[in-house]
């Protein structure tokens, strides 16, 4: 009986000991936890006054997306031998001069996909990567300062697809106006004065156009994380048809040193592209596809995967 008492008091004083020792663990794991975020917490602030110095600022973060397989007499699905996969990139980067009377901000979007799907047991199908995801856009800001945050400015931004159907349809627009620059990370422009030219061959579908401007973009780096979101829109002054805007957000986290996860989205909205793609690719109609008859649907594409941080 006195051996088991001994028992039970050494089990349950081990008990408390081990108690103690995990509550004390927590607590210096707290403490160390606050130290990092307190650490962080300085170092984020020294990075605002080097990002506030004049010169130039330099930065690029991109993501790589693959996605293959392959089945072989897998007969539960409708295709047994199949091959596929998605091969997606994308690279944001971004020079940007500021000094105490003006500033000149450049910035790049690349978005490039591959996708296929190989019916082996289809001898007349395309067994090659196609194109899919097409966006290539960059864009020069130039702007004379009035105060900390006002500026006239001047913008020329280009936008069209690398893979296929280069320059067309391609935009370039040219504009001036005023900058609104809050912070060193967020710019708003308003130019009323803009000309939108429309490269394509089709010239019934595509026109140039004077309008207004307004582009937001906010780009920034914190600690692991990076991210961008630029939205550029036009309005034409000779109809809301040949109006248009893009929306793309990127985000990136670091996981181990400059490798991590990224993500990335964008929306559009262009009615010429919806009317020359309605002409081209859908079932013809006793008359053609006009402004007034053609669905403007939402243009949307997103893509998760491997990140880089340059």
């Amino acid at each position: 009986m006195k051996k088991i008492l001994l028992s039970l008091v050494i089990l349950f004083t081990a008990s408390i000991a081990m108690a103690q020792t995990e509550a004390e663990l927590k607590a210096l794991k707290k403490t160390k936890t606050d130290s990092i975020a307190q650490i962080q917490a300085r170092a984020n602030a020294i990075q605002s006054k080097i990002d506030a110095l004049p010169g130039w600022k330099k930065g690029a973060f991109g993501t790589v997306g693959v996605n293959l397989s392959e089945f072989s007499n897998w007969y539960s699905q409708g295709s047994a031998d199949v091959s596929s996969g998605n091969i997606a990139l994308i690279a944001n980067a971004y020079a940007n001069l500021k000094q105490p009377k003006y500033f000149w901000r450049n910035s790049l979007n690349i978005n490039l996909g591959w996708v296929k799907f190989d019916d082996k047991n289809d001898p007349t199908d395309d067994d090659s990567f196609q194109e899919a995801t097409d966006v290539f856009n960059i864009s020069s800001l130039y702007g004379y300062r009035l105060n900390e945050k006002l500026a006239v400015s001047a913008l020329g931004e280009y936008r069209t697809t690398l893979l296929n159907n280069f320059n067309d349809p391609g935009y370039l627009d040219i504009g001036v106006g005023g900058t609104w620059t809050p912070d060193d990370y967020l710019v708003v422009v308003v130019h009323p004065l803009n000309y939108n030219f429309v490269f394509a061959e089709d010239d019934t579908v595509f026109n140039s156009s004077l309008g207004a401007k307004v582009v937001a973009d906010y780009t920034r780096s914190i600690g692991k994380i990076s991210f961008k979101s630029n939205l550029s829109m036009f309005y034409s002054y000779e109809s809301s048809d040949l109006s248009n805007y893009t929306w793309i957000n990127s985000f990136g986290y670091t996981l181990w040193k400059n490798i991590g996860i990224g993500f990335e989205f964008g929306l559009r909205g262009n009615k010429q592209e919806a009317l020359n793609f309605a002409n081209n690719n859908l079932a013809p109609m006793a008359d053609p596809f006009t402004f007034e008859n053609v669905d403007n649907e939402l243009q949307s594409y997103y893509l998760i995967g491997v990140n880089y941080k340059f």
